[in-house]
């Protein structure tokens, strides 16, 4: 079972069908007990980074995805979800994160630059989340990066008028900057291996 986070600027309809599609079972999960019990979290999101951490802390699931991440528990971040596992961010002024990964948000390069549509997801390194696959196009839509502290945490990248990290892990922790759910049968396969790799064989490196 996946605890699907729902802490009020998420709009998972296409996730969810996409794990439906893929016969792995899931909770919409606003409450601790959820996501306790559950195998794996996921925590999508479409609004700013400030408004994510309200809503995580408002229902208290900030300090619950604290707790799961030091446990082991495998966890992945989509789009906004993959930015609040870092240190800090600017959009809308200056906010907190969940502080699971060392590194800041910031804004793209450029005035009104957003990065929308696809591209190609490059492997920096093997992976066990690319396990089996080669690399293809996957759907972004974003106006802030991430400024990893770690080098070592960013596993795949992009490039939009300047390097972008697109995937990052450490242990049971994966985050991505572009959408699975909207980037076809690949981005299903990508979630299909976030499930058969981090929550049916454990947490390794």
């Amino acid at each position: 079972m996946i605890a699907v986070l729902d802490y009020g600027v998420n709009k998972a309809e296409e996730l969810l069908r996409v794990l439906d599609d893929l016969g792995h079972s899931y909770v919409v999960a606003t409450e601790a007990i959820d996501v306790r019990m559950a195998k794996g979290i996921i925590l999508t999101g479409d609004g700013t980074f400030g408004e994510g951490m309200t809503g995580l802390a408002s229902s208290g699931l900030d300090h619950v995805v604290k707790e799961e991440f030091f446990s082991g528990k495998p966890i992945l971040g989509i789009n906004l979800g993959m930015q609040l596992f870092f240190t800090s961010s600017d959009e809308g002024g200056y906010h907190q994160g969940l502080n699971l990964l060392p590194g800041h948000v910031q804004k793209l390069e450029g005035d009104d630059v957003i990065h929308r549509g696809w591209n190609w997801l490059k492997f920096k390194h093997p992976h066990r989340l690319y396990k089996g696959l080669v690399e293809e196009k996957v759907y972004f839509s974003h106006t802030y990066v991430i400024d990893a502290d770690n080098e070592d945490d960013v596993v795949g990248y992009t490039n939009y008028l300047e390097f972008i990290p697109a995937v990052v892990s450490r242990g049971n922790l994966v985050g991505m900057q572009f959408h699975p759910e909207k980037s076809g049968a690949y981005g299903a396969q990508l979630l299909d291996q976030f499930v058969t790799q981090f929550l049916h064989q454990g947490n390794r490196s």
